[in-house]
C-alpha cells in the first residue's frame, strides 16, 4: 500500500508541478523571447507529469525505466529554461520563480533516484534468472 501512496503523491506533485508551470508562464510579458520561452517551458514543464502516467503502465521493465527517463529529461530542460528566465528577469513574481526552480531542482533529483533504483532492480532480476 505505501508503494500505491508514494505514487500517487508523487503523480501529485506532477500535477502540481505542471499547475504552477502554466500559472507562471500566464504571467510572463508579452514579448518576442518570453512567448518563445512560454511555448518552450508549456511543453517541457507539462510533459512530466503526463509521460509519469504513461510509464505507470509501462509494458516491460525497460519500458518503464525508459519512461522515466522521459520524465527526467523533460524536468532538465525545464529546469534550464526557467534558470534563462531567471537570469533575464522575465517573471514578475521572485517569489513564484525560486518556489518554481526549487521544485524542479527537487524534482530532478527524485527522478534521478527513481533512474538509478529501477536500473538496479532490473540488474537484480536478471541475475536471479
Amino acid at each position: 500500500m505505501e508503494d500505491k501512496k508514494r505514487q500517487y503523491n508523487l503523480e501529485e506533485r506532477l500535477i502540481n508541478f505542471a499547475v504552477m508551470i502554466i500559472g507562471l508562464t500566464k504571467d510572463l510579458p508579452n514579448t518576442r523571447a518570453a512567448n518563445h520561452l512560454a511555448g518552450q517551458l508549456l511543453r517541457s514543464g507539462t510533459s512530466p507529469a503526463l509521460n509519469y502516467g504513461e510509464a505507470q503502465s509501462g509494458e516491460s521493465p525497460n519500458d518503464f525505466i525508459h519512461k522515466i527517463k522521459v520524465v527526467l529529461k523533460e524536468l532538465r530542460e525545464t529546469l534550464v529554461c526557467l534558470k534563462i528566465l531567471y537570469r533575464t528577469k522575465l517573471f514578475k513574481s521572485e517569489d513564484k520563480m525560486k518556489a518554481v526552480l526549487k521544485e524542479t531542482d527537487e524534482l530532478v533529483a527524485i527522478f534521478v533516484t527513481s533512474v538509478k533504483t529501477a536500473e538496479r532492480a532490473r540488474i537484480g532480476n536478471r541475475k536471479k534468472e
